[in-house]
């Protein structure tokens, strides 16, 4: 006797079917499985079995073996437990082999037969629509992230009996199919009208949110640093649905998207500067994403980024350039985007009050340490570089009206709309993705601003990523002004967020 039922196995943001085959014949009683599986896997043999005794099924004293294939593919957690309990039960004629054909098993089975939330879900459903299947069985917690999908039933189950009578046609649980839940009203969420003064700062991170720019902060404490980058959030565009799958991907595979819709917001992660490098990048036994990818088309920020420890920033190089990185272990590669912006906060010297020498009593070898802290490779993958003051005693005490975020998010939305029309035919959707080409083709200067660029370039010493780093922050400042050539003052104010830079990385 012979049955089977698909299942999936996750890699990075994907997912591959993996078909769980159960064999049953006569012979030396003995539960057996072979492809290529992890420890957890194999140990569902003990799961099943237990669990189907205790769901009530009394079966025959048989010679069972479970193949879980392509053997290639290395099989790791416990979601195939659904599967090959409803593959041995096929295979023993409990449940119809025509019911399994376009359906897919999700879940980890508990002794009672219950069933336990799993990551993953969303990704493995998405493949499972591609690849033409009609229904999925999934977890109750799952069901949510797993109805998003469209075109597939979804049936969110809590035990192992419930999923037999489904599939035998008698079972009393509806499918679910996806729709974008409505997006949840936030409780007293920041807004930059509660910011004063730092008229300078607000404008640096109204251009990082339209052009996708990474930004680093410079300044003493107590200046808003932090309050500033918990509100650029506030002011991104509003993610598109395709955004919005693909960010739930990455929680999904994070195992943090369990008991919830999708994530309709764009994500703000801040780790402690303790964090180490795997939880930052990703890894660990199964790969798995890291803060850079959570804050996928989000905001990763790193408040005093001087503490982190040097191979933990380090690692942010590649996904700086690349948008994306690639988490390899001994038997897995696994590569998540990493779209999002990097907003990073730091003091000027360890004390903090560089370089108000009535107050900062550092000595320049030990500012030269400290600000040494952060390469200079590292500091030129930031767009805009920016020295944040004091708040003035007037601009505290001051009753005019700040700008809220709705207001500076309309202009984003306006200067994004713009460059998604322009680049329909490259991949790059804002700004801070073109590459060097690309920046060539797109970020065109007048005649004024051409000679403004020469003379900078020859004066500042400036290498050729900060060059095309520039040229692309002058490009968002175009869009936000609504202008098609970037213009001497548009490269002009470019050239303003570069100062800094050269200020503490200078010779």
């Amino acid at each position: 006797m012979f049955g089977k039922a698909y299942s999936a196995a996750v890699a990075g943001i994907d997912a591959e079917l993996i078909l769980a085959e159960a064999d049953v014949k006569d012979g030396l009683p003995c539960f057996s499985m072979v492809g290529a599986l992890a420890c957890e896997t194999r140990e569902a043999k003990e799961r099943v079995r237990i669990a189907l005794e205790n769901s009530g099924y009394r079966l025959p004293v048989k010679r069972i073996t479970v193949n879980l294939s392509p053997a290639d593919i290395r099989k790791e957690g416990t979601a195939f437990d659904l599967s090959i309990a409803v593959a041995v039960l096929t295979a023993f004629g409990l449940i119809s082999e025509k019911a399994t054909e376009k359906s897919i098993f999700l879940g980890e089975l508990c002794l009672d037969g219950g069933i336990n939330p799993v990551p993953g879900v969303l990704p493995a459903v998405c493949r499972a629509k591609a690849a033409g299947f009609l229904q999925c069985f999934v977890p109750a917690e799952n069901a949510g992230e797993a109805s998003a999908v469209q075109g597939i039933f979804v049936y969110g189950i809590r035990t192992l009996r419930e999923a037999a009578a489904v599939l035998n046609g008698n079972g009393d649980i509806l499918p679910c199919t996806g729709e974008l839940p409505e997006r949840e009203a936030k409780k007293e969420q920041p807004d930059f009208s509660e910011v004063q003064g730092q008229r300078m700062a607000k404008r640096a991170l109204e251009i990082a949110a339209a052009g996708g720019h990474n930004v680093l902060m410079i300044g003493p404490p107590g200046t808003g640093k932090t309050m500033l980058a918990k509100r650029l959030p506030t002011i991104l565009p509003s993610l598109s649905f395709e955004e919005v799958l693909e960010i739930s991907k990455i929680y999904s595979v994070a195992g943090m998207l369990s008991g919830k819709h999708l994530i309709t917001e764009p994500p703000f992660q801040a780790p402690h500067h303790t964090v180490t490098p795997s939880a930052l990048a990703g890894g660990g036994r199964r790969a798995a994403p890291g803060l850079v990818s959570l804050a996928h088309k989000g905001v990763l920020f790193l408040d005093e980024f001087p503490e982190f420890r040097r191979e933990t920033i380090e690692i942010l190089r590649q996904p700086l350039e690349e948008r994306r990185i690639t988490v390899s272990r001994y038997e897995t590669s696994c590569t998540y985007p990493a779209g999002g912006i990097l907003i990073a906060a730091m003091n000027p010297c360890s004390c903090g009050f560089y370089p108000d020498r009535a107050r900062c009593r550092c000595s320049q070898a030990q500012i030269k340490r400290y600000i040494g802290k952060i390469s200079r490779p590292l500091a030129e993958r930031f767009d805009l570089c920016l020295e944040i003051m004091p708040v003035r005693y007037r601009d505290l005490e001051g009753s005019a009206p700040q700008e809220s975020s709705a207001g500076i998010r309309k202009r984003v939305e306006a200067a994004r709309n713009r460059q998604k029309e322009r680049y329909l035919e490259i991949a790059a959707v804002c700004n801070a993705e073109l590459s060097g080409a690309e920046v060539q083709r797109y970020c065109r200067l007048d005649k004024e601003a051409a000679g403004r660029m020469e003379k900078a370039y020859q004066r500042l010493s400036f290498s050729a990523r900060a060059y095309h780093r520039i040229l692309k922050t002058a490009r968002t400042i175009a869009d936000l002004a609504g202008t098609e050539k970037i213009e001497e003052a548009q490269l002009a104010e470019a050239l303003l967020y570069r100062e800094p830079d050269r200020k503490y990385w200078g010779e």
